[in-house]
């Protein structure tokens, strides 16, 4: 079946859904990016335009479909230890400020495909050994996720990692295994993988010390940014971190939180 290009109304058909229902807006400059991720979800479900591809969304008979498209359209790239700074602020501030033995916990809360959350935990794991720490994931993609669950990764999406990490926390992989790794079983475990979308309210997660929301502001407006926002700082404990992506920015969000290094800002004590 021939599938036509995608048109600037059906385009804006699928710009209003993704508002709707992940709060994310996309720019005119991605019409071309939405119309290639779903070309063969159009073959597969046997309709010649975007506007019938979109119509069967919208009536709801086939949901499996509904989060296939939404996978689609949602998912972002990443790679392990992407802005190291964020990192490096962890291992050389953050935790020799705390607590000997005290619990720790961090959100990765729109983790993608599992690298940022990996890097969590291998940090964790180098510094506060196997006990005392646990890391949530989420994303809004079941796609995703279940592809983090795995733990196995291309070996070009690895530079990043340090060596001793690599050594320590991922099983290279041979024969029909060549070129990826694996993250170890043992660290796999430590990571839990939720489906959870920001743009509704939480389920009951408890309370972090450090929540990752980085690099998936940039797709939201200033008023969904602000509902984000306070959504998760309700389950930060006071004095805790939240850390964006170095692109992005609170100013005009939460102007109550404490900016202590670029795009790493402290909930007040009190």
């Amino acid at each position: 079946m021939q599938v036509r290009p995608i048109n600037d109304q059906e385009f804006a058909q699928f710009q209003s859904m993704l508002v709707r229902v992940a709060g994310i807006s996309l720019s005119p400059a991605k019409k071309t990016l939405v119309g290639g991720r779903l070309a063969k979800r159009l073959q597969h479900c046997q309709v010649a335009t975007y506007g019938d591809y979109y119509a069967l969304l919208a009536s709801g008979r086939d949901t499996q479909e509904q989060q296939v498209a939404l996978d689609l359209l949602t998912t972002n790239e990443t790679y392990f230890f992407r802005e190291s700074k964020h990192f490096d602020f962890l291992r050389e501030r953050f935790l020799p400020e705390r607590k000997p033995g005290a619990p720790l916990r961090v959100w990765s809360a729109a983790c993608s495909s599992g690298e940022e959350a990996y890097s969590i935990a291998m940090l964790l794991a180098d510094r506060l050994g196997e006990n005392g720490w646990q890391v949530l994931a989420s994303d809004i993609s079941s796609r995703v996720l279940e592809k983090a669950r795995g733990g196995h990764y291309f070996m070009e999406r690895t530079d990043q990692i340090p060596p001793d990490y690599l050594s320590r926390f991922c099983l290279k992989g041979v024969g029909s295994q060549h070129g990826t790794l694996l993250v170890e079983p043992r660290l796999r475990a430590r990571v839990d993988f939720r489906q959870i979308n920001l743009n509704q309210n939480l389920p009951n997660v408890g309370e972090f010390d450090v929540i990752f929301l980085r690099n998936v502001m940039i797709y939201f407006s200033l008023d969904t940014k602000r509902h984000v926002v306070a959504r998760l700082l309700a389950t930060l404990k006071p004095g805790g971190y939240l850390i964006v992506g170095h692109s992005e920015s609170l100013n005009g969000v939460a102007d109550h939180l404490k900016p202590v290094a670029p795009s790493i800002y402290r909930k007040p004590l009190k």
